[in-house]
């Protein structure tokens, strides 16, 4: 099988980087080639919900899960298939490409394919808590077909200084990457109408202390 080329643009990084740059978030459409969307969307599809897991709030000792705040399925993604290793190593050059324009100091990328069923969602949440957490920078990729007015699963992003204040409704089209401030900007995903499937991600910077490893996933 032929590699999986990731991108169809020669500068795929620019707008997300400036947009990271200037106000602390990112929509883009067309991020990835179709090609690797839906090489993804066949892996993904290709999942039973009895090999992946229910998603919970909380980590390592704090992780419960409570389906009354979020009601997706997640499998972490390792490079097991041709898709989910070049979705990595693209993932890694952008990760790159933040620590040189914008001197983060990521130190590695997590991942997991997420599942809402039809009547799944996700409460307002932030993906870090301030001084508590490794991760820096959340991204979600979508995977889905021809959705549709009405199909619901809108992310909502909240602004960082007033979360009452909506910056933007965003729909889970096929191929648009999010990417925002982990600490920063609450966020929620609206009630699916009907299966939505995305790639939930974090770029983390290592607070290994001594000999205590800083947990992932």
């Amino acid at each position: 099988m032929s590699a999986i080329i990731p991108f169809t643009s020669q500068t795929p990084f620019d707008k997300v980087v400036s947009d990271i740059r200037e106000k602390g978030w990112s929509i883009t459409d067309d991020f990835f080639s179709d090609e690797m969307v839906d090489a993804l969307m066949m892996d993904i599809s290709e999942l039973d919900n009895s090999y992946m897991k229910q998603a919970g709030v909380g980590r390592s000792s704090d992780h419960q899960v409570a389906l009354n705040r979020r009601s997706d399925y997640i499998r972490w993604i390792d490079p097991i298939t041709p898709a989910r290793s070049a979705f990595l190593s693209a993932m890694s050059e952008l990760r790159l490409e933040f620590n040189r324009r914008l001197f983060l100091g990521l130190w590695d990328y997590e991942a997991h394919f997420a599942r809402y069923e039809e009547g799944a969602f996700y409460e307002k949440h932030v993906d870090a808590f301030k001084g508590k957490s490794n991760r820096v920078l959340s991204t979600v990729l979508y995977l889905n077909e021809n959705w549709a007015e009405g199909d619901g699963g809108e992310l909502v992003l909240f602004d960082e200084c007033d979360e009452t204040v909506e910056l933007g409704r965003y729909f889970p089209l096929k191929g648009r990457l999010a990417v925002f401030l982990s600490e920063e900007f609450p966020h929620e995903v609206l009630t699916a109408q009907r299966t939505r499937h995305s790639i939930a991600g974090w770029f983390r910077v290592n607070n290994s202390i001594q000999n205590t490893v800083d947990p992932d996933q």
